[in-house]
């Protein structure tokens, strides 16, 4: 394995467990996929550093068990922020003189 490899699965592993953030997110901050990310977890970071590991291996295990909630609360916003796009485009037409029937 590349030193770049052991070296940013290290500073991944080390800012998980200090923020906490998701796989998502951390993917973002470090500019790679999440696929990366989780790679490096999973599988890389055992090797390098097994107690690093069992730490992070806790989070993972903590977001795997409330993604469904996440998930749930990304649905209520979508379709929130749907209906109210929906609701001013409807009173724009109204303003104009448009029939709300169309």
């Amino acid at each position: 394995m590349h030193d770049y490899i052991k070296e940013r699965t290290l500073k991944i592993g080390e800012y998980i467990v200090e923020t906490k953030n998701t796989v998502r997110t951390i993917a973002r901050e470090f500019g790679v996929s999440k696929s990366t990310v989780h790679k490096d977890l999973t599988e890389r970071l055992p090797d390098i550093n097994p107690d690093l590991a069992n730490r992070v291996k806790e989070i993972l295990e903590y977001h795997k068990s409330i993604r469904h909630l996440r998930g749930g609360e990304a649905t209520k916003k979508k379709y929130r922020r749907d209906e109210t796009k929906r609701k001013m485009s409807k009173n724009v037409g109204l303003e104009r003189g448009v029939s709300s029937s169309l």
